[in-house]
């Protein structure tokens, strides 16, 4: 199993990964549920966004107390799981 993934840094990283991915993905289903009146694909997104921000966040906190990050590091990177791109910023500048 690749390193990356096997200490809780990494699964974190993995997962904002996979959120922001998901975040965007989302945008694309919107356009469909809305313009094309497709809603299918965008409760499948929907759903599996939710489960990984909230992955996020418990692996946040998990990261938090485990690296000791202080209070400005930990609500930035919350921040960036909210804003479209965000988490493949703090990938690079925060972690």
């Amino acid at each position: 199993m690749s390193k990356f993934i096997t200490t809780p840094l990494g699964r974190f990283r993995a997962v904002a990964l996979l959120e922001g991915a998901s975040y965007l993905l989302l945008a694309f289903t919107m356009v469909l549920k809305y313009k094309y009146e497709m809603p299918f694909p965008n409760k499948v997104v929907g759903m599996i966004h939710g489960l990984l921000f909230v992955t996020y966040v418990v692996l946040l906190i998990q990261v938090a107390i485990e690296f000791r990050w202080k209070a400005g590091k930990v609500t930035l990177a919350f921040l960036a799981s909210l804003v479209p791109f965000g988490t493949f910023y703090a990938d690079k500048k925060i972690y």
